[in-house]
């Protein structure tokens, strides 16, 4: 079972088992996915994952579950907190109570980097106490302390893994929330300028996503993994949000000008993981550079075709300090 298999890492996740020779379910709303990225041979339903009642009865015989499904939302969880927290720390507690009722002998849960927060040192490396500021980031460790003790509780195989900042085809690139580097290339295809909040300084490491589907798999079938968290996802290529519009304009001959916006507040400046335990653990490598991996989103956004942003999901309340680029839809303007 796959949450979040419409979504851009759960239906890679669902080729890679169906390949395999896996029988493969999933959940989703479709709220942060396509319903073409979901591949033929899998039996899905399109449901609220925090609705525990009407998910129960669908992990009757699962034996893995890998929960990918959240609304996975940074900066929007500061406006939107209700929203964010009910689609990841309410589902979690959904389908973990339905994997423990329906006796599933592995729950594998996909965290994320804003566990992490701002830390005195980069990368970021598992022992390190979480510190999130933003609601998401709360919601996310929160959801693991329940995959924990409820795990432990009951007797379930568990591993929480922590991919980070994912690029490649079917990911969602009309979402104006998050995605910037699909935001940027959908936008300078069609002749607009990238907008970067702040002065393009932050940091990041960004994944291919084959990169991340091979280790999550190494962790979904091995028992050497059982009880571990663990960071999966480049500590190479280190770069500005600045070097990000750069190599994405030099690679589809983009005259560059940034737009720049004011910074989004709770915003981590400086945020890599360190893969030393992927490395050890699930055969982690890095196997697409950067811009390699840039290449591939960029031609697979050019083959499905520009979109104009969809401001999909609502903004609870609305302060001065609420980015422009959503209140006034600005990612849809020149």
């Amino acid at each position: 079972m796959i949450t979040g298999i419409a979504g851009f890492l759960g239906s890679h996740l669902a080729d890679q088992f169906l390949n395999k020779g896996y029988e493969v379910y999933g959940i989703d709303n479709l709220v942060g996915g396509y319903i073409e990225n979901i591949p033929s041979g899998v039996t899905w339903w399109n449901e609220d994952l925090s609705n525990f009642d009407s998910i129960k009865n669908k992990f009757i015989g699962i034996d893995i579950v890998i929960h990918a499904a959240c609304t996975a939302y940074e900066g929007l969880s500061v406006f939107s907190p209700s929203l964010v927290t009910k689609n990841t720390s309410q589902a979690t507690a959904s389908v973990i109570s339905a994997s423990i009722k329906n006796k599933v002998k592995k729950f594998v849960y996909m965290s994320s980097m804003a566990r992490y927060g701002t830390q005195d040192t980069v990368p970021f490396i598992e022992t390190m106490t979480p510190k999130p500021q933003d609601p998401y980031g709360i919601a996310k460790v929160a959801s693991e302390q329940l995959v924990k003790n409820l795990c432990e509780t009951h007797g379930m195989e568990y591993v929480i893994l922590i991919p980070h900042n994912i690029i490649g085809p079917r990911q969602k690139y009309d979402d104006p929330y998050r995605n910037v580097a699909s935001i940027m290339i959908n936008r300078m295809l069609q002749g607009k300028q990238p907008i970067i909040y702040g002065n393009g300084e932050q940091k990041r490491c960004f994944s291919f996503i084959e990169d991340v589907t091979n280790p999550l798999m190494v962790a979904c079938e091995s028992n050497l993994v059982n009880g571990m968290t663990i960071n999966i996802g480049p500590d190479e290529e280190f770069i500005t949000i600045n070097h990000l519009a750069h190599t994405i304009a030099k690679t589809i001959n983009f005259d560059l000008d940034p737009i720049y916006m004011p910074g989004r507040p709770q915003e981590v400046f400086h945020a890599t993981c360190s893969s030393d335990l992927a490395r050890k653990y699930l055969n982690y490598k890095t196997t697409t550079t950067l811009e390699d991996g840039l290449i591939k989103l960029t031609e697979w956004i050019k083959n499905k075709g520009t979109k104009d942003f969809d401001y999909h999901l609502p903004i609870e309340f609305i302060t001065e300090t609420t980015p422009k680029t959503w209140t006034d839809k600005l990612f849809n303007e020149k």
